[in-house]
């Protein structure tokens, strides 16, 4: 909070609305915004209802309903045994001499299939099977992602929240900056030049929570577009922004990055590839066209059976650049998941450090520097209005208060923030209960 002036330094002689003509606005736009967060609280909502609205409604996650049809559908095609096919031939039709008219014709109905070799149905269903472990994995990774993204959009919020009251309580002290120079004004003790300046930092301060409150608005509207709403419903998010959880060793969590779906979508691609080369190694095998049939003689008022049977020859050889590729394939996703592990483990080392750092700097300003900025601000505001420090010392003194005060804010921000991508990183959560709730943060979990 800022400085609990003395009645001291106000004077407490005089009725407040006629010791502080300046302090009307900036005690309607303080109690404007606790009124109205506190007259919402039925529409807050927890970090724990925005991943349940997350989850049922975001676009992106509609369409995984779609790709499981699909999946069913060539499961379907790639179970199904060859076609048998009904034929039917004529020989020695519409000739010339002995074999005009259809007296010397031929007439042959045959059925036909192929067999498969090498249990190219088998293979077949087996691709359908992995692609469908690559989808459940894509799921996971993409749901993953979007948890990362609304629990990083939800700390904006609560930051904004927080700035919001910052400035606020910024106007206030702008305000009553304004009252003390006009006092000493009046008094003759300062030059009219420092009213204007006072009342032009009032206005801006005015100004400041104004933008403050646009920033929160936008950053809600960007909240919940992530369940498909361009309109919110909620006023407010829950939380405490200042809660960290407890920390892990760097070489626990990197030891769950392994379990990223981002890495075993990898190995359901490289089960893919591996069942897409066992497809592949099946065409070496050639399969036999059959097909049995009867024959009309007209001629001798005769009929016989007919068989026959075919192969293609060289089928191996033909078919030994489709294994090569699809050999080639599987190499290129290990080696993709080597890549994909290191990356992991950079963006992991540099999430791990900036949070512990954010921490510490929260920690620091909460501890050491802002309560020094705010007895600064105390002792500079006697002093001014004693004569005995200028204008710019107070300014100065307030100005310092208020950027510690946000910076503090931004740190606590960057912590939870860096904490969310952790969190997608490692699959699991930190435990943290700064949203006033445990929450699962895990794409598969849901």
């Amino acid at each position: 909070m800022l400085p609990n002036y003395s009645a001291s330094v106000y004077g407490a002689s005089k009725p407040w609305s006629r010791r502080y003509p300046g302090f009307l606005f900036s005690l309607f736009i303080f109690f404007f915004v606790q009124g109205a967060w506190a007259a919402s609280t039925d529409t807050s909502i927890t970090l724990n209802s925005a991943i349940e609205r997350l989850i049922a409604q975001n676009p992106s996650l509609k369409i995984f309903p779609y790709r499981y049809a699909a999946l069913q559908g060539q499961a379907e095609t790639a179970g199904l045994r060859p076609a048998y096919e009904l034929g039917f031939e004529a020989e020695n039709v519409g000739g010339t001499g002995d074999f005009s008219g259809a007296g010397g014709a031929e007439l042959t109905i045959a059925l036909s299939s192929v067999i498969e070799m090498g249990n190219k149905r088998v293979a077949r269903q087996g691709v359908v099977s992995h692609s469908r472990s690559v989808l459940d994995a894509s799921r996971q990774v993409e749901s993953l992602a979007l948890l990362g993204e609304v629990t990083r959009r939800y700390v904006d919020v609560l930051a904004a929240q927080e700035q919001v009251t910052l400035a606020a309580e910024a106007a206030q002290l702008a305000n009553e900056s304004l009252r003390i120079v006009k006092k000493r004004a009046t008094a003759g003790a300062t030059p009219e030049a420092e009213v204007k300046r006072a009342q032009a930092a009032a206005e801006q301060a005015k100004l400041a929570f104004l933008s403050e409150q646009q920033r929160l608005a936008y950053l809600k509207v960007s909240l919940s577009a992530l369940w498909g709403v361009t309109t919110p419903d909620f006023a407010k998010v829950q939380g405490d922004l200042f809660q960290f959880g407890e920390d892990v060793a760097f070489e626990m969590l990197y030891a769950k990055v392994e379990k990223n779906p981002a890495i075993e979508i990898f190995a359901a691609e490289s089960r893919l590839k591996e069942a897409e080369l066992r497809l592949a190694q099946t065409q070496s095998s050639a399969d036999i066209s059959w097909s049995v049939g009867v024959r009309r003689i007209q001629e001798t008022d005769d009929t016989a059976l007919v068989a026959g049977f075919s192969m293609p020859l060289f089928s191996g050889q033909r078919n030994t650049g489709a294994v090569s590729t699809a050999l080639a394939e599987k190499n290129q996703v290990l080696a993709q998941r080597d890549v994909m592990l290191l990356d992991l483990h950079t963006q992991l080392f540099r999430a791990y450090h900036n949070r512990k750092q954010a921490i510490v700097a929260v920690k620091a300003l909460r501890t050491a520097i802002i309560p020094a900025l705010e007895q600064a601000l105390v002792d500079t505001q006697v002093a001014y209005q004693r004569g005995r420090y200028g204008y710019l010392d107070y300014v100065s003194a307030r100005q310092e208060l208020l950027s510690a005060r946000r910076t503090q804010i931004e740190a606590a921000a960057a912590a939870l923030t860096y904490g969310a991508e952790i969190e997608q990183l490692t699959a699991e959560p930190l435990a943290l209960t700064q949203y006033g709730e445990d929450n699962t943060f895990s794409g598969s979990s849901r």
